[in-house]
């Protein structure tokens, strides 16, 4: 089983960028790479390569599907997994997100004492799902 050490943050929000990246380093002990929106994240993370991507949906200019799509098209990060974290967390919004080929979706406001062990869960049952 593959571990999980990198993850690449994508969050237009300072504050939000704040506490999400205490939380996953402080707690999780992961190295978190933040940006502030779509355009820096394509820009930053083939070279960061990280082990899964957490991506906001709804950000200015570019949002979290549209960014989903971009990366899909880069060959280093086709098959690197992607989380969505959202507000809109209707079941149809989730079903429709889960059918862009995102992991999982984590609903805002979260726990930030419980962000890392939800990132962590969702990165288990990917490498159990791979075995």
């Amino acid at each position: 089983m593959t571990e999980l050490r990198k993850i690449l943050y994508v969050e237009d929000e300072p504050d939000i960028q704040t506490v999400a990246r205490m939380a996953l380093e402080m707690l999780g002990g992961y190295d978190v790479k933040v940006c502030g929106d779509g355009h820096e994240a394509l820009r930053e993370a083939a070279a960061y390569r990280p082990d899964l991507i957490v991506l906001d949906v709804m950000m200015p200019g570019m949002d979290g599907p549209s960014t989903l799509a971009e990366l899909r098209r880069l060959p280093d990060l086709a098959a690197t997994p992607v989380v969505f974290m959202t507000a809109k967390v209707q079941p149809a919004e989730i079903r429709h997100f889960l059918s862009l080929g995102v992991a999982d979706v984590i609903a805002k406001p979260f726990d930030p004492m419980t962000l890392a062990t939800t990132v962590q869960a969702t990165w288990d049952r990917l490498q159990r799902d791979a075995d």
